[in-house]
């Protein structure tokens, strides 16, 4: 065909950049767009429960992928979604949110339609994604919609942040030149000043030539940004004593021998916090230090040598250089220090040392045992989500195998994300290697925000591990405040009935609150492959949690009574 509609166009754009899962709900200003998805080979509809899920859902699919796109209906639809949204800003996802909105006809008669605010202003929402998007495309002519498509999947993709895109409903079946799609799309990074660059190189081999104990540090955005391997070349040419944040957990393989554990601030592991704060010389690489990430903000260096690497700046101790990008900046330097670091002699790194005593087989579970015991039943490949609460905290007490994907919201902290993401992640992962397992943990209070999206995860036949952590409500809330408070408290469902009750077929549904029951699920090869939707119910303790959970939920208490 010489020519193709506009809806088809975005599809096929989307295809080529495997973005092959779209999310969303059909409403009657999108539902024309959602007929082209059926044109394009590959592409499959997932059909939500709710905008808010989907959104969640389209960020854990990018933080797999590396993009995603969402659908929605304007008004009622995308505002739903927002909340999603914006931990996809706050955090660097790349998430391509396309709106469909009433034809530009209506628009410019300000024609008083269903889902307006009623005063014919169509901008109004427009204008409330602007603020937690890269950028926004509204497209209001056919001539430069293609253009406009493309760089909208492109800044999605690069600058790895939500994107905006309205499509009026009558452009949809207009038609463009399907020659257009022979260039492929370029999603590469530009290329940064070389004297800028330069000068930032020779400044880092500086302070590496003079340091005596330095380590590095990697955080959320190695993994956004697409510089896991950069990194990890970094950690081999220098062999530095090498750490993780809550947020980097995945970043680096913590098998690596240079491996030493996760800062957290004054929550770390004394051993971890020694290691890191005596250090001369810090490079930090992707920092994301949001409170929950730094155990509100305790980071205690004892120098003032600290190099932070992001996507679009470096900052050498106070000096910033805006606009260089740390990709082609640790691929230049990975080159450049070896004889810099060639009389390095390496500091031992902190050892993992396991806490937990025996226990016998009719203990009960806890956290602490838990948490510290999962590594062993993990395996290479997997992804594990963890929602805000004990889980995001307890994984921290978790040596993960190699080229683990680790997914949690410790920024933006949304209750319930994890199920929607969880969903995004198995069907990203299903596109990829249907052998890779992906694994949920999830507390009984954030589970009933969004559980409907379970229903999504059967209708599609994928099969997730979900562990509910049933503690008989909000702990992390308890901890903080309002211990015995009825607001904490949460109606009590059978989890067992769930997976049948969202009509599933080939299906999994377990309770274990003892140390043998778990070890006894941990040792079966049969539940090891991920052939089937399994729901683990793990009963524990109303007040149980990690322990850095427990001091940082005193800090934030304390924060929050701060005039």
């Amino acid at each position: 065909m010489s020519e193709i509609t506009l809806g088809r166009y975005l599809f096929e754009r989307l295809n080529q950049v495997k973005v092959q899962t779209i999310f969303g709900l059909p409403g009657d200003f999108n539902l024309s767009l959602l007929d082209k998805i059926y044109e394009v080979d590959g592409l499959r509809w997932a059909g939500n429960a709710n905008e808010l899920n989907a959104a969640y859902a389209a960020d854990g699919y990018s933080r797999v992928k590396g993009l995603s796109a969402i659908i929605t209906t304007f008004g009622v639809g995308e505002l739903s979604a927002l909340n999603g949204i914006a931990g996809s800003y706050a955090e660097h996802v790349g998430v391509l949110h396309i709106v469909g909105v009433p034809s530009i006809s209506s628009q410019a008669k300000q024609l008083l339609l269903h889902h307006t605010l009623g005063n014919g202003d169509f901008t109004v929402f427009h204008r409330m994604s602007s603020n937690i998007s890269q950028t926004t495309a509204f497209i209001k002519d056919i001539n430069s919609a293609p253009s406009e498509i493309d760089r909208a999947i492109r800044t999605a993709y690069v600058y790895q942040r939500p994107v905006y895109l309205a499509l009026p409903a009558n452009l949809v079946d207009d038609l463009v030149s399907s020659d257009l799609l022979k260039t492929p799309l370029d999603l590469s990074i530009k290329a940064n000043d070389e004297e800028a660059e330069d000068e930032v190189i020779d400044a880092v081999l500086q302070l590496v030539k003079d340091a005596k104990n330095p380590v590095i540090l990697v955080d959320a955005c190695a993994s956004r940004h697409d510089v896991k391997k950069e990194t990890k070349d970094l950690i081999d040419a220098t062999q530095f004593p090498t750490f993780v944040t809550p947020m980097g957990k995945g970043a680096v393989n913590e098998q690596h021998p240079r491996f030493g554990g996760v800062y957290v601030g004054t929550l770390s592991r004394p051993d971890v916090k020694e290691a890191v704060e005596s250090a001369d010389l810090v490079l930090s690489v992707g920092a994301l230090l949001s409170d929950f990430n730094t155990g509100s903000f305790s980071y205690s260096y004892k120098t003032k040598n600290i190099v932070e690497f992001h996507s679009d700046h470096i900052k050498i101790r106070n000096a910033t250089f805006p606009g260089v990008q740390f990709k082609h900046v640790l691929q230049k330097l990975v080159k450049a220090i070896p004889p810099v670091v060639a009389d390095y002699v390496p500091h031992p790194v902190p050892q993992l040392k396991l806490t937990n005593s025996p226990a016998s087989a009719e203990t009960p579970l806890t956290q602490e045992w838990l948490w510290t015991q999962l590594g062993g039943w993990l395996r290479e490949g997997d992804v594990v989500i963890t929602e805000t609460g004990t889980s995001a905290f307890g994984i921290v007490q978790t040596r993960y195998p190699a080229n683990t994907t680790g997914i949690s919201q410790v920024l933006w902290g949304s209750i319930g994300y994890s199920v929607g993401a969880a969903l995004g992640a198995v069907a990203a992962a299903e596109e990829v290697d249907k052998e890779k397992r992906v694994i949920l943990f999830v507390g009984d209070g954030s589970l009933q925000l969004t559980v409907q999206e379970i229903s999504t995860m059967i209708r599609w036949g994928l099969t997730p591990y979900i562990f509910v952590l049933n503690n008989a409500g909000y702990t992390i809330e308890r901890l903080i405040h309002g211990e015995k408070a009825g607001y904490n408290d949460i109606q009590e469902w059978d989890h067992q009935l769930l997976l049948q009750t969202f009509g599933a077929k080939n299906y999994e549904s377990l309770k274990v609150s003892t140390v043998g029951e778990f070890n006894e699920l941990a040792q079966d090869p049969a539940f090891a492959k991920n052939d089937k939707i399994r729901l683990i119910e793990i009963i524990l303790p109303v007040m149980d949690a990690p322990d850095n959970l427990v001091k940082q939920a005193q800090l934030t208490a304390s924060v929050n009574k701060q005039n």
